[in-house]
């Protein structure tokens, strides 16, 4: 789980993604000296709901999503966060009618009457 060469991800099965992310799973259980029973009882899944899990199998994301918290996974959530983009003919318009130019106060004219 420490290899840092590139995955090309769009090129991988769907079935090889999902025992990509069971291997994931299983790694950090087994690192953590869990075992399935363990793990499962406090995702409150299945023993062999999380076996299908870590094999490639279908579960639902709910489940992966309990297991990710008990194994303190859920850091890999950062690469679903959503930024806000702005198109380059919006930037443009707003570019567009930025000030350019600074105007000086006008100064008030006083009335110079001695009284």
């Amino acid at each position: 789980m420490t290899d840092i060469s590139y995955k090309n991800w769009n090129s991988m099965s769907d079935k090889a993604l999902a025992e990509h992310i069971g291997a994931f799973i299983k790694h950090h259980r087994l690192e953590q000296n869990k075992t399935q029973e363990i793990l499962a009882q406090a995702a409150g899944i299945s023993r062999s709901t999380l076996s299908l899990l870590e094999r490639g199998e279908t579960v639902t994301l709910a489940t992966l999503i309990q297991v990710l918290r008990i194994l303190d996974q859920l850091h890999i959530m950062d690469v679903f966060i959503v930024q806000q983009t702005i198109s380059p003919l919006t930037l443009a318009k707003m570019e567009k009618k930025k000030r350019k130019r600074a105007r000086g106060k006008k100064e008030e004219t006083k009335n110079e009457t001695d009284w």
